[in-house]
Order: C-alpha cells, then sequence, then structure tokens
C-alpha cells in the first residue's frame, strides 16, 4: 500500500512539486523569521559577550545591560572582601558621541576597563596590542560599525567630548543591537571623556575563587554587598528578557510567524484537497476490493508526512542558507539555534497533518460506486 500511496502521490507531477514547493517556502518563511528573532534579541546581550567576564555585580535594580546605575567605590572594596572572590575590578560603560575629523558626530559604546589588569578587553585583537591602551590619549576601536567612524586606521584620532582620542588597536567586537561602534579605553581615560559625575562605575566584573563554585560566590556577594550578581549567562538572559518584555519584537515576529503558519495550511489544505479530488477514483477502487479505511487514512498520512520531510528539508536548507552567506558579524541579525530547527520540524509536521485533515474526510465519505462513474 505505500508503494501504490507514493505512485499516487508522484503520479501528478504537478501537484506534487506544488505541494513540495509551497511546503518548502512556507518552512523557509519560518526558519527565516525565526532566525531574524533570535538574532535581534541575541544582539542585545553583545555587549555582556564583549566583555567576557565571569561575574558581573551590579545595582539590584539594573533591569538591561545598557541601562546606567552607577555604584560607589565602596562597593568594588566590599565585593573583593567576599568569601570565595578572586578578584573584582571596575567597569565603566556609557553611551556618547564622537567627533570625527569630518566635523560629523557618532554615538558610541564606550567602554572602560580596569587599568592594570585588562579585565575586559575585546575577546581578540586583530591590529595593535591591547598593553597599548597604556599609552596617551589611547584607545582601540571594534571592527563591527568602524565604517561609522569613517575607517579609523592606527594612528587616526577622533575627539569624545573635546579630548582627543587616538586609535592604538582594532580588535574583533560583535555587532550589537543598538550598532554603534565600540570604543575601549583604560578606566580612568573612559571616565575622563565623560562629565564629572559623583558615581561613574556602573559595573564590578569579579571571579570565583578556586574551590567555589558559582553558585557560592554569587549568593555571598548578594547576601554581603546587597547588589546584584550575575554570571555571564545570567547577564545575557536579563538583558534578552527585557527586550522581550518591553520592546514590540516579540508580538510583531510572533504575528509574522502566525501567519506563515496559517498561509501554510491554506496552501498546503487546498493542494492535498484538490489530490484527493483527482485520486478519488483510486481510493474508490481500493475501497472496492475491501481496503479498509484505516488503511486509506494510513495512505494519505505517509504522503502527507512524505510531502513534509521533503518539503522540510528543502525550506530549513534555504533558511540556513542566509545566514551563512550573511556570516556572523553581518549586519542582518540572523541566528538559528537547534531549537528553532526542531520547532520548525514540528510545525511542518503539523501542518500537513492537519492539512491532510479534509483529505481524509473526503476519501472516508466516499462510495465505492464512484470508480464506475464515467
Amino acid at each position: 500500500m505505500i508503494r501504490i500511496a507514493m505512485k499516487m502521490l508522484m503520479g501528478d507531477r504537478a501537484k506534487y512539486f506544488t505541494l513540495v514547493g509551497g511546503l518548502s517556502i512556507v518552512v523557509f518563511l519560518f526558519i527565516q523569521q525565526g532566525s531574524v528573532f533570535c538574532g535581534l534579541i541575541g544582539r542585545t546581550a553583545k555587549p555582556v559577550e564583549a566583555i567576557g567576564a565571569p561575574i558581573w555585580v551590579v545595582d539590584k535594580n539594573l533591569q538591561v545591560v545598557d541601562e546606567f546605575k552607577g555604584l560607589l567605590d565602596t562597593d568594588l572594596t566590599r565585593v573583593r572582601s567576599v568569601e570565595g572572590v578572586k578578584w573584582a575590578v571596575p567597569l565603566f560603560i556609557r553611551q556618547v558621541t564622537v567627533r570625527l575629523s569630518n566635523g560629523k558626530f557618532q554615538a558610541v559604546r564606550l567602554v572602560g576597563i580596569d587599568n592594570a589588569t585588562m579585565v575586559g578587553r575585546p575577546p581578540k585583537i586583530l591590529e595593535g596590542r591591547i598593553e597599548d591602551l597604556n599609552a596617551p590619549d589611547a584607545v582601540i576601536i571594534g571592527k563591527a560599525e568602524m565604517e561609522r567612524l569613517g575607517n579609523p586606521k592606527i594612528g587616526d584620532t577622533f575627539e569624545i567630548n573635546d579630548r582627543r582620542a587616538r586609535v592604538v588597536g582594532i580588535a574583533d567586537v560583535p555587532r550589537d543591537f543598538l550598532s554603534n561602534p565600540y570604543v575601549y579605553a583604560t578606566f580612568d581615560r573612559a571616565v575622563q571623556y565623560t562629565p564629572r559625575e559623583r558615581k561613574l562605575m556602573n559595573y564590578i566584573l569579579a571571579a570565583p575563587k578556586d574551590g567555589y563554585t558559582m553558585a557560592q560566590v554569587l549568593a555571598n556577594i548578594r547576601k554581603t554587598t546587597d547588589l546584584a550578581a550575575y554570571d555571564e549567562d545570567g547577564m545575557r538572559w536579563l538583558t534578552m528578557n527585557y527586550y522581550m518584555k518591553n520592546t514590540g519584537i516579540p508580538v510583531n515576529i510572533g504575528i509574522s510567524l502566525f501567519l506563515v503558519f496559517l498561509v501554510g495550511m491554506a496552501i498546503i489544505g487546498q493542494t492535498f484537497y484538490a489530490f484527493a479530488l483527482q485520486n478519488e477514483k483510486y481510493f474508490g477502487a481500493l475501497k472496492a476490493m475491501g481496503t479498509s479505511s484505516f488503511t486509506l487514512v494510513k495512505m494519505i498520512v505517509i504522503q502527507s508526512l512524505v510531502v513534509g520531510v521533503i518539503g522540510y528539508g528543502i525550506g530549513v536548507g534555504m533558511g540556513t542558507m542566509i545566514g551563512f552567506l550573511a556570516g556572523p558579524n553581518a549586519k542582518l541579525a540572523f541566528y538559528t539555534p537547534y531549537q528553532l530547527i526542531y520547532i520548525s520540524f514540528i510545525v511542518t509536521i503539523l501542518i500537513c497533518l492537519l492539512s491532510s485533515i479534509l483529505s481524509i474526510q473526503r476519501v472516508l465519505r466516499l462510495e465505492p460506486a464512484v470508480v464506475f462513474r464515467g
């Protein structure tokens, strides 16, 4: 019966390719929209990944990494004294405006890292050395979005709040949600680049001692200092959850995915129904020969699953190819986690099974005498 079902399915090449092609487009759109959503939300946490510290200590009311809530110098001392803390250093992150050599202005993310240890440094230096940050007016810029700064080279200068900044290195830093260039400086120099305030440090980076688990050190910091403490993954999710709860990204992408699902149901369901109408004589003949309704239903389900698997493979291939061609640091926010692959497969099979219900109902109501009609 499976062989007969496959011959019926592929007998009309036009309808078969319509089924597979329509489903492939649906899967492609599902993967594309889902990957854009994951890419956008993932980019909101890129500042955390660009720093790469084991522990983040922040104000307990902080909601997102881009939010500025200053900490006192005494907070740094208290964190260093917490049991299980190996080291703790200050970190400065602020959105500032730079003035380029052509007179234009550009917002950047200024990152001030610890003067001595350079903790919080860029993940990878492409040109120059991290030690060069100790030179006068020295800054390192991130390669992503550096075109907004006029594609500066080592030795070029610009101004930050009327203070001179000289490029001494270029780092491989991922694009973030705000798409602003990264500018790294030492903590003391970053403070000089910004207006004077009472609280200049807004993050404390720390690491656990050997013999202490991450959970133990985080709990000790929270209990002793009354500050919030997160590991890197926790800080990422704090930021991503904020954007998911407080922006329209999930709603807009969710509506798009729902429409893709409905369109897929309409296209595949209508084509499956037309397929059943065209082959009703064959189904009627099988009924007249004593084939049970369960067997006929199984044939239709197998047909829908074959279409689903083939269409899914083509659609996923086209969808993931976009991210592959764009590359990891492209302007296109595109990330396809393995969970999205699994979810899209379940959605594809669900569309096929639900769409085949019309065909199943048609076949079950079919009279064997239809085979004798002209």
